[in-house]
Protein backbone atom coordinates (compact mmCIF):
# COMPACT_ATOMS: atom_id res chain seq x y z
CA UNK A 1 0.00 0.00 0.00
CA UNK A 2 1.02 3.50 -1.02
CA UNK A 3 1.22 6.44 1.28
CA UNK A 4 0.72 9.81 0.76
CA UNK A 5 2.46 12.28 3.10
CA UNK A 6 2.43 16.03 3.21
CA UNK A 7 4.64 18.25 5.38
CA UNK A 8 2.68 20.50 8.41
CA UNK A 9 4.71 23.67 9.26
CA UNK A 10 3.15 25.32 11.93
CA UNK A 11 -0.72 24.78 10.83
CA UNK A 12 0.04 25.26 7.15
CA UNK A 13 0.34 22.29 4.15
CA UNK A 14 3.11 22.48 2.06
CA UNK A 15 1.98 23.12 -1.69
CA UNK A 16 3.31 23.37 -5.06
CA UNK A 17 7.49 24.31 -5.33
CA UNK A 18 8.03 28.20 -5.74
CA UNK A 19 11.06 29.33 -7.55
CA UNK A 20 13.83 30.34 -5.57
CA UNK A 21 16.20 28.38 -3.10
CA UNK A 22 15.06 25.82 -0.38
CA UNK A 23 16.70 26.43 2.79
CA UNK A 24 16.41 22.77 4.67
CA UNK A 25 18.15 21.25 1.60
CA UNK A 26 21.51 22.65 3.30
CA UNK A 27 23.26 24.98 4.73
CA UNK A 28 23.34 27.12 1.67
CA UNK A 29 20.18 26.43 0.50
CA UNK A 30 19.67 25.09 -3.22
CA UNK A 31 18.55 27.06 -6.29
CA UNK A 32 15.96 25.84 -8.27
CA UNK A 33 13.23 26.72 -11.14
CA UNK A 34 9.46 25.84 -11.51
CA UNK A 35 8.18 23.77 -14.34
CA UNK A 36 4.79 24.91 -13.84
CA UNK A 37 3.83 26.83 -17.25
CA UNK A 38 1.63 29.88 -15.16
CA UNK A 39 5.01 30.21 -13.20
CA UNK A 40 7.13 30.13 -16.58
CA UNK A 41 5.16 32.87 -18.50
CA UNK A 42 3.42 36.38 -17.10
CA UNK A 43 -0.48 35.40 -16.53
CA UNK A 44 -2.82 38.20 -18.74
CA UNK A 45 -6.52 38.41 -17.94
CA UNK A 46 -9.72 39.89 -18.98
CA UNK A 47 -11.87 41.48 -16.72
CA UNK A 48 -15.67 41.91 -18.32
CA UNK A 49 -18.91 41.97 -17.06
CA UNK A 50 -21.62 39.30 -18.59
CA UNK A 51 -23.90 40.47 -21.19
CA UNK A 52 -27.53 38.68 -20.56
CA UNK A 53 -28.62 35.67 -21.78
CA UNK A 54 -30.22 36.37 -25.26
CA UNK A 55 -32.39 33.29 -25.13
CA UNK A 56 -34.06 35.07 -21.43
CA UNK A 57 -35.44 38.24 -21.19
CA UNK A 58 -34.37 38.57 -17.44
CA UNK A 59 -30.71 40.45 -16.56
CA UNK A 60 -29.44 37.95 -13.96
CA UNK A 61 -26.16 37.00 -13.13
CA UNK A 62 -25.02 40.23 -15.05
CA UNK A 63 -24.38 42.27 -12.00
CA UNK A 64 -21.18 41.18 -11.20
CA UNK A 65 -17.45 41.57 -12.59
CA UNK A 66 -15.63 38.33 -14.12
CA UNK A 67 -11.82 37.77 -14.61
CA UNK A 68 -11.33 35.58 -17.44
CA UNK A 69 -7.77 33.97 -17.50
CA UNK A 70 -6.36 34.41 -21.70
CA UNK A 71 -4.45 31.10 -22.58
CA UNK A 72 -2.98 30.05 -25.76
CA UNK A 73 -2.27 26.53 -25.05
CA UNK A 74 -5.97 25.38 -26.48
CA UNK A 75 -5.45 22.69 -29.16
CA UNK A 76 -7.75 19.62 -30.60
CA UNK A 77 -7.53 16.81 -28.86
CA UNK A 78 -6.07 13.66 -31.43
CA UNK A 79 -8.00 10.95 -30.25
CA UNK A 80 -11.57 12.14 -29.83
CA UNK A 81 -11.76 16.06 -31.95
CA UNK A 82 -12.40 17.59 -28.42
CA UNK A 83 -10.75 21.07 -27.77
CA UNK A 84 -8.31 20.62 -24.44
CA UNK A 85 -5.88 22.42 -23.28
CA UNK A 86 -2.82 21.58 -20.44
CA UNK A 87 -3.48 24.91 -18.83
CA UNK A 88 -5.41 25.09 -15.99
CA UNK A 89 -6.04 28.56 -15.75
CA UNK A 90 -8.19 28.56 -19.17
CA UNK A 91 -11.04 26.73 -16.72
CA UNK A 92 -10.95 29.77 -13.94
CA UNK A 93 -13.28 32.13 -13.72
CA UNK A 94 -13.37 34.93 -10.42
CA UNK A 95 -16.34 36.76 -9.92
CA UNK A 96 -16.32 39.93 -7.91
CA UNK A 97 -18.54 42.25 -7.24
CA UNK A 98 -16.87 45.57 -8.40
CA UNK A 99 -14.58 46.54 -11.31
CA UNK A 100 -12.81 48.17 -8.72
CA UNK A 101 -12.05 44.48 -6.34
CA UNK A 102 -10.94 42.85 -10.00
CA UNK A 103 -8.45 45.18 -10.67
CA UNK A 104 -7.12 45.47 -7.03
CA UNK A 105 -6.59 41.72 -7.26
CA UNK A 106 -5.28 41.17 -10.44
CA UNK A 107 -2.70 44.13 -9.18
CA UNK A 108 -1.85 42.54 -6.06
CA UNK A 109 -1.16 39.45 -7.53
CA UNK A 110 1.05 41.00 -10.91
CA UNK A 111 -1.45 40.17 -13.20
CA UNK A 112 -1.54 41.84 -16.73
CA UNK A 113 -4.81 42.79 -17.04
CA UNK A 114 -7.63 44.09 -20.00
CA UNK A 115 -10.81 45.68 -18.75
CA UNK A 116 -13.79 45.53 -21.36
CA UNK A 117 -16.27 47.90 -20.81
CA UNK A 118 -19.91 47.06 -21.28
CA UNK A 119 -21.94 48.22 -23.89
CA UNK A 120 -25.19 50.23 -22.80
CA UNK A 121 -28.39 48.40 -24.06
CA UNK A 122 -30.32 50.77 -27.03
CA UNK A 123 -34.04 50.09 -26.24
CA UNK A 124 -35.91 51.42 -28.90
CA UNK A 125 -39.74 51.57 -27.62
CA UNK A 126 -42.00 49.63 -29.91
CA UNK A 127 -45.62 49.97 -29.99
CA UNK A 128 -47.90 47.05 -31.95
CA UNK A 129 -49.93 49.65 -34.05
CA UNK A 130 -46.32 50.41 -35.84
CA UNK A 131 -46.60 46.70 -37.43
CA UNK A 132 -49.58 47.96 -39.47
CA UNK A 133 -48.72 51.98 -40.26
CA UNK A 134 -46.73 52.54 -44.46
Amino acid sequence: MKYLLSTVIVGQIRGVAQPGSASGLGPEGRRFKSCRPDHLIMKKAKVYKPTKNPMQSGKGKTDKWVIEFITKNSGTNPLMGWESSSDTLSEVKLEFSSQELAVEYLTKNKILYEIIEPKERKIIKKSYSDNFTN
